[in-house]
């Protein structure tokens, strides 16, 4: 599935998450809640002076935005290299808008360094 060929959400369903989303993200919305029903996403984390990783990350697609998302990343097709996150729903459309807006400026499928940190837990203390 490209993201170039998401179709979006209806206005009933992006209003559930209008709340909590604010400003210019709001015009991406509809896509990102119609990503996120997807259920998941192909794509590649830029590595610094090296090649992307490719990734596939999965989810489960919750009720409401208060609900719990759990995320799945596996990294280069390898189990060893599967991270997961547990957040709340509408947060995970928040990175969604986020990948979005990355991908409109770069044409690139990748998750934010916000999100990696907290997949990675490099916040936590």
């Amino acid at each position: 599935m490209s993201i170039d060929k998401l179709q979006a959400a209806t206005q009933q369903q992006a209003s559930v998450y209008m709340p909590y989303i604010q400003g210019t993200k709001r015009n991406f919305l509809p896509y990102a809640i119609s990503l996120y029903q997807k259920g998941s996403l192909e794509g590649e984390r830029k590595i610094e002076g090296g090649s992307g990783v490719p990734f596939v990350a999965t989810w489960n697609v919750a009720s409401l935005p208060s609900d719990l998302t759990r995320c799945r990343m596996q990294f280069d097709g390898n189990a060893e290299l599967s991270y997961e996150i547990m957040t709340a729903s509408f947060e995970f459309v928040s990175y969604l808008i986020e990948l979005l807006e990355t991908y409109k400026r770069t044409r690139t499928t990748d998750f934010s360094q916000p999100f990696y940190r907290k997949l990675l837990r490099l916040d936590d203390n």
